[in-house]
């Protein structure tokens, strides 16, 4: 067992990786930002475009029409209920509270960073109709970031097996990069919108971590009361 001076030397350390994982990420949001609005990443994005469209087949487009639809809108939506109605069901209301406040979060921040950036779309591959949204950054990528990671999250901490934790982490995180790369094969966004959601929902799902440790550390401290000593 942790001494409290090695338990807090501990803490202090993850707290100091954490916050400069947070920076790093945030830096790289911004440069990546300002290098789309520049057009600096045109280059990048039409190979990356071409290069996954080389590997078109009509099975592989139904089956990334299929992975798509995992990402979208309608799926999570109905998803989050359920899953949130489950979590009250089962009188886990601080997961259902978490799992809520993290899609409406995510909805709302592609909202505004699309409306913020008004990237246009590019054309899309297979004859397929072009979203009326904008481009930057994927909603797909960043709600399914958000959704599979926050369950993800939420499963594993009452999970005791070390390989199981990891197995869950995985097939969340294969779900969310095929997603990802849906969009990209599809044509209705460019590589640079996914890699902006998955940062952006990053950020998102840190800021509902860090802050939801903060109030549960809070709630511990005003229910064991330091202790005095006459």
């Amino acid at each position: 067992m942790l001494g409290p001076k090695r338990l807090l030397e501990k803490l202090s350390l993850s707290l100091l990786l954490g916050l400069i994982a947070a920076i790093s990420v945030l830096v790289f949001f911004g440069w990546l930002t300002d290098e789309v609005l520049e057009g600096d990443t045109r280059a990048f994005d039409e190979a990356a475009r071409a290069t996954v469209h080389q590997l078109a087949s009509p099975t592989l487009t139904t089956i990334m029409r299929g992975i798509s639809f995992f990402g979208g809108t309608m799926f999570l939506f109905c998803a989050t209920t359920v899953i949130v109605l489950c979590f009250i069901f089962r009188k886990w209301k601080r997961e259902a509270v978490l799992l809520s406040i993290t899609m409406i979060g995510a909805s709302l921040l592609n909202i505004t960073l699309k409306l913020a950036f008004k990237r246009v779309r590019p054309e899309p591959f297979f004859n397929l109709a072009a979203p009326k949204s904008f481009s930057f950054p994927s909603g797909h990528s960043l709600a399914s970031f958000c959704f599979f990671g926050a369950l993800a999250a939420i499963v594993n901490a009452r999970i005791k097996t070390r390989g199981l934790r990891i197995a869950i982490w995985i097939t969340a995180a294969v779900i969310i990069f095929l997603i990802g790369l849906s969009r990209i094969y599809l044509g209705v966004h460019y590589a640079t919108d996914v890699i902006a959601g998955f940062t952006a929902a990053l950020i998102w799902t840190g800021a509902v971590k860090f802050v939801e440790e903060q109030l549960v550390t809070r709630r511990k401290r005003k229910a064991d009361p330091p202790i005095t000593t006459d």
